[in-house]
C-alpha cells in the first residue's frame, strides 16, 4: 500500500510532508508533489503533516481522487527526488480548496 497525493496539492506544494519522510519518496514537479508507489513504506508520517490535506492512503482515496494514483506513479518516474522542505508557492493559500485543478497539472 501507498499514499498517494491528490489534487489539491497542484499550485500550492507544501512540502511539510517531504520533511517527515523517513524513506525520501517525494518526488517534485513545478506545481505538484507525488509519492512514488515503490518506494513508500506507508508509515503514515506525511499525511497529518500535510496543510492542505492533500495525502491519502491508497485505501481511503476518494473516488473522484482515483486517478492520482496512477500520476502519482508516472510523475515519480520522471521528476527528480525532493528530501529537504521547501517554501509553498506564492499563491498557495489562494489555491487551497479550489476545484477541478487537474488541468492546471504542469507534467
Amino acid at each position: 500500500m501507498t499514499f498517494v497525493v491528490g489534487e489539491n496539492c497542484i499550485n500550492c506544494k507544501h512540502t511539510d510532508c517531504v520533511e517527515v519522510c523517513p524513506v525520501d519518496c517525494f518526488y517534485e514537479g513545478p506545481n505538484f508533489l507525488v509519492i512514488h508507489p515503490d518506494e513508500c513504506i506507508d508509515c503514515a508520517l506525511c499525511e497529518p503533516e500535510c496543510p492542505v490535506n492533500a495525502i491519502f492512503s491508497e485505501d481511503e482515496l476518494p473516488e473522484d481522487q482515483k486517478e492520482f494514483l496512477q500520476i502519482n506513479a508516472d510523475l515519480a518516474e520522471k521528476w527528480p527526488n525532493i528530501t529537504e522542505m521547501k517554501d509553498a508557492m506564492p499563491d498557495a493559500e489562494e489555491w487551497d480548496g479550489v476545484p477541478n485543478k487537474l488541468e492546471k497539472l504542469i507534467r
